[in-house]
């Protein structure tokens, strides 16, 4: 597949076409949510900023928003958004449903540890309500809940979704490219947007720091040249390679590692977060290291089978790095400062494997 379903958010995190990916999308629905009551004071009480930092104004791909007062009550849309509130110290009001990779509680391990450690774990009176992004944004809910600013700077906001929030509250929407926003800059902008800048600046650095650090445990990595994409056997369209602009591939360059010339060379000038490859063209996806989404180990053995999908050169190296585990997935696709730390000593592993592979 080579969009999100619905509003292109699920290849963005998962890069998979199955009807259980397509689940996913993150468009939002009217539909009821409980009392916000207990919620009211989950946006304030953590919020340290002093009223002197306002008003503020952010620019964004629609224009710019301006808050002119600290915000109280907080509400995000799409995915990152919650996490960086919450590795900032700020527990929302409302925050969507994971509906993929996530747990029991429609979350995940790193938003329950920062809840619980702020007190408002789900299950609790100061928990944020939660509404479903499954069919479309959920303007009635959101307006429910009263925001004093919507915080989607990772997102793929359309501009008339933007201007229907805007009627609700100030939004927050992405600086650029649809779901291309960096974490680095996602956090830096939500830190502006609560007042908390310098507390955001220090997240961002002491979060590089800690991938850095265990990083440092896989020397193997550096240098090594990556193609990032989903991986469909048995398609004559079943190769997605992801671009520069998505986190991805954006991550693996950060840890040191290289895209690899063909997806630089094809997708120059690229706003795109993917481009499509013709499974009869795959021998030309040159790279030490593929890595790739499946949903299970039979999906593995095929691509390796496969006619075409198996003359990948790193897949007949047995350099594929293929991971099933949809929340870990997640955790690097829609990447924070919440979901990278959690992720590393799982994921690092994986492609150390890969590029030992690749150095036979």
């Amino acid at each position: 597949m080579a969009s999100r379903p619905s509003r292109r958010a699920l290849l963005k995190t998962a890069g998979a076409a199955t009807a259980a990916v397509a689940a996913v999308a993150l468009s939002l629905t009217a539909c009821s949510t409980g009392s916000t009551t207990g919620s009211t004071t989950a946006g304030s009480a953590t919020t340290s900023a002093t009223s002197g930092q306002f008003p503020v104004t952010i620019k964004n791909v629609f224009g710019e928003t301006t808050i002119k007062s600290q915000p109280r009550r907080v509400v995000t849309v799409s995915w990152v958004n919650d996490d960086v509130a919450l590795a900032l110290g700020v527990v929302p009001v409302g925050v969507p449903k994971n509906a993929w990779g996530n747990n029991d509680k429609g979350s995940t391990p790193w938003k329950d540890a920062a809840l619980e450690k702020l007190g408002a774990g789900f299950g609790t009176s100061k928990a944020p309500v939660q509404f479903s992004e499954t069919d479309g944004i959920n303007f009635t809910e959101v307006a429910k809940l009263a925001p004093d600013v919507i915080l989607a700077a990772y997102s793929g906001l359309k501009e008339a979704d933007y201007k229907k929030l805007s009627e609700i509250a100030p939004v927050v929407a992405q600086p650029e490219l649809a779901y291309g926003t960096p974490w680095q800059e996602a956090t830096t902008i939500i830190g502006k947007a609560l007042g908390k800048e310098s507390e955001a600046k220090k997240l961002v650095s002491d979060t590089e720091a800690t991938i850095k650090n265990k990083v440092a445990a896989f020397p193997q990595l550096s240098g090594k040249s990556f193609i990032y994409g989903n991986l469909e056997p048995a398609k004559g369209d079943g190769v997605n390679v992801y671009t520069a602009n998505d986190n991805r591939p954006r991550f693996l360059s950060e840890i040191g590692m290289k895209l690899a010339p063909v997806v630089e060379n094809a997708t120059k000038g690229s706003k795109e977060f993917y481009v499509p490859w013709s499974a009869e063209n795959a021998n030309e996806l040159s790279s030490d290291v593929f890595v790739t989404w499946v949903p299970d180990a039979k999906t593995t053995d095929q691509i390796k089978q496969d006619p075409l999908l198996g003359q990948i050169p790193a897949i007949k190296k047995g350099a594929l790095v293929a991971g099933s585990d949809n929340t870990l997935t997640l955790a690097i696709s829609a990447s924070s400062p919440l979901s990278l730390p959690w992720a590393l000593d799982t994921f690092l592993p994986q492609l150390a494997k890969g590029a030992d592979a690749a150095a036979k």
